[in-house]
């Protein structure tokens, strides 16, 4: 059959979940096939008992949710409404920055009260200055968005179009630092618009100042909570997919394809054989070339992000001086970057963030108790090779909580539980070079430069996930579903 009729879905994560519900809202048959006995993938999920017969309700993936208009997408692609599955709650401030100077600031992603925000804690010329970076930020992710997000590449050619010179008439090709620079001068709202640079894997300074449409997801479009955690999203899209007829098999392991020709015809499991008319696959770029037998052919080898380390902790009692989500600053910010990108070394000052769910849904704790996390960006397994994370680690997450303590946020004396997740963790789960954020986005891995969702070679299997077109981000991770959903659709159907 040339139609791509049946479709078998490697992997339920975001992106495995959003192209079977696009194929399944476009008639075809799927099959999911996932590892674990839930759906999730990098939106993982650990019940960590507390000791007493309840237990911390974990997410060990993202933990921050922007676009909800993207992510109701899948769903109407089967009739559904995102509101009829999920709860989500908008964060107000989306987050609270604490600095090494002692000051704080409430990150709102209202207009009005952002520009009171910084008017009253900051300056009027900043205020200012606030609403010309937000008109901007607003613009370049109108330009971006059909033309450079939503949007499938066969050749770098595909993005020569008008929105291409409206982005650099734009300064989206210049540095994203300097670019925030010129619309604010205090040096803590530079590190606000600019830190989501880290998210693609490349320092403020040097990134590019198109991806500054990351900080306007973050800052202007809000940040949102799903009641039952951030689980509940891959839950949501997993239950509407079952409604619509869309078969899952949990607790199996792809250990390989079967070809003829330039075709795949069958995906192995431990559990056996399932045909298939074309497949979508969202594993690690590396798994995915180990499943093809293959070896990709790159002039320059990809370049990976930078990992994290994070400490889950399960406390007891409620740290009601926290918000949702606590961005910590250090002192230090240049030569961090520095540190794990180029250097290979942990941060010397480090900048983390503090997520504590509770404070919006309290039922992921124990009745008095509470849940924080604590996420240190950190070199990957490139990039330090030598760093044995089994020694490390423990030193490390006392080194953290040392440095949350002497900056006001002391949560050692109530720790009765924790799950911590190492560089060493993250590629013992698949992910390249031990980082969950995959491929970094270089110029020579964004847009029609990023690994195509399309297999040289095979025609009727596809990729989706973070490491292929449009890039990571639970947005864009959705996105990259519907797009492998269209590439199935170009097989046509007999």
């Amino acid at each position: 059959m040339a139609g791509g009729n049946h479709v078998v879905v490697v992997g339920a994560g975001l992106g495995g979940l959003t192209a079977a519900l696009h194929l399944r809202g476009a008639g075809r048959e799927v099959t999911v096939v996932e590892r674990d006995p839930f759906a999730g993938g990098r939106a993982g999920r650990i019940d960590l008992p507390d000791g007493r017969g309840g237990a911390f309700r974990l997410d060990t993936g993202p933990s921050v949710i922007t676009m909800p208009d993207l992510l109701e997408e899948p769903l109407t692609a089967v009739g559904e409404k995102l509101g009829d599955r999920l709860d989500l709650v908008r964060l107000d401030p989306a987050y609270h920055a604490r600095f090494a100077d002692g000051s704080e600031l409430r990150v709102h992603t209202d207009g009005d009260a952002m520009e009171q925000e910084i008017r009253e804690r900051v300056s009027a010329r900043d205020a200012d200055g606030y609403r010309r970076l937000r008109a901007w930020l607003t613009e370049l992710y109108g330009v971006q968005m059909a033309t450079f997000i939503d949007a499938n590449f066969d050749s770098p050619l595909d993005v020569l179009s008008p929105d291409l010179v409206r982005l650099g008439l734009l300064g989206g090709f210049g540095r994203l630092g300097p670019r925030i620079a010129k619309f604010i001068d205090d040096e803590r709202l530079r590190r606000i618009f600019s830190f989501q640079a880290l998210y693609a894997g490349v320092p403020p300074a040097k990134a590019l100042a198109a991806y500054a449409v990351i900080a306007y997801m973050d800052t202007i479009a809000g940040v949102y909570f799903p009641k039952g955690g951030v689980r509940a999203l891959p839950q949501a899209y997993a239950d509407a997919a079952v409604s619509a007829g869309v078969t899952f098999r949990y607790g199996t392991t792809v250990t390989g394809l079967t070809r003829s020709g330039s075709r795949v015809t069958a995906v192995e499991t431990d559990d056996g054989s399932i045909p298939a008319d074309a497949v979508v696959l969202t594993p690690d770029l590396p798994v995915v070339h180990r499943m093809l037998g293959r070896t990709p052919r790159r002039a320059v080898p990809l370049r990976w992000s930078p990992s994290a380390y994070v400490v889950h902790l399960g406390l007891d009692r409620p740290m009601t001086d926290l918000g949702h989500h606590t961005i910590s600053f250090g002192d230090a910010w240049a030569s961090t970057f520095d540190e794990i990108i180029t250097d290979g070394r942990l941060m010397s000052d480090p900048s983390l963030l503090i997520t504590r769910p509770t404070a919006t849904d309290p039922t992921l704790a124990p009745a008095g108790g509470d849940y924080v996390s604590v996420l240190a960006p950190c070199p990957n397994q490139d990039t330090a090779p030598d760093l044995d994370w089994d020694r490390v680690g423990p030193r490390y997450r006392d080194e953290l909580l040392g440095v949350l303590a002497g900056r006001g946020i002391d949560l050692g004396d109530h720790v009765v539980a924790e799950h911590r997740i190492s560089p060493a963790d993250w590629a013992g789960m698949g992910m390249a070079a031990g980082t969950p954020f995959s491929a970094a986005h270089t110029f020579a891995q964004t847009g029609p430069f990023r690994s195509s969702n399309r297999i040289r070679g095979v025609e009727n299997a596809f990729l989706a996930g973070c490491g292929t077109t449009p890039g990571v981000g639970v947005p864009t991770v959705v996105v990259s579903g519907k797009l492998a959903a269209e590439r199935v659709a170009t097989l046509g159907r007999s």
